[in-house]
């Protein structure tokens, strides 16, 4: 038994509105990224607290402490460079899901629209594969995103560990 595109629809219509919603997948990483810059500015901040800290009034104690605060600004600067490293691939990441979720979305609503004017006529390979194309953009694009904001969260943690650090040492 052949499948006619009536028989295939289903799976069209699917794909269609897995695509469009994928212009939302931004939104699974951006609050990550926003969490991961706020993180790393309050980090700068506190460090800058710690710098200026004037309970350390006797010499010996300034001096080790200006070291630990150097210390920690180092540890907080090769933190930021490695973040910052990645932001610009972070950025292109981004685009490449709008590119994946507007392929997917066209791909799929012209699909769904050629079915529906060859509603009994047999699917060729073709169709099949280019069904099937629409589903992989979409699968593209979540993975894009979800490494995209674990990433994000992966340096907003050891941000965050670092002001446990900053506020355990200094």
């Amino acid at each position: 038994m052949s499948m006619t595109w009536g028989n295939f629809q289903a799976v069209i219509q699917l794909s269609a509105g897995l695509n469009v919603a994928i212009l939302s997948f931004v939104d699974i990483s951006l609050p990550a990224i926003k969490e991961r810059r706020r993180v790393f500015a309050k980090a700068r901040q506190e460090l800058e607290i710690h710098r200026r800290n004037p309970h350390k009034r006797a010499p010996e104690h300034k001096e080790s402490h200006t070291e630990a605060v150097n210390e920690m600004d180092r540890a907080l600067f090769d933190l930021w460079r490695e973040a910052a490293n990645f932001e610009s691939i972070e950025d292109s990441l981004l685009r490449s899901t709008g590119v994946f979720g507007l392929f997917g979305a066209i791909l799929s609503l012209g699909l769904l629209w050629y079915s529906a004017y060859h509603y009994d006529e047999v699917i060729p390979v073709l169709g099949t594969v280019l069904s099937l194309l629409s589903f992989v953009s979409l699968i593209g694009a979540f993975l894009i995103n979800f490494f995209t904001a674990s990433r994000a969260s992966s340096f907003a943690k050891r941000c965050n560990t670092l002001r446990e650090t900053m506020r355990t040492k200094l």
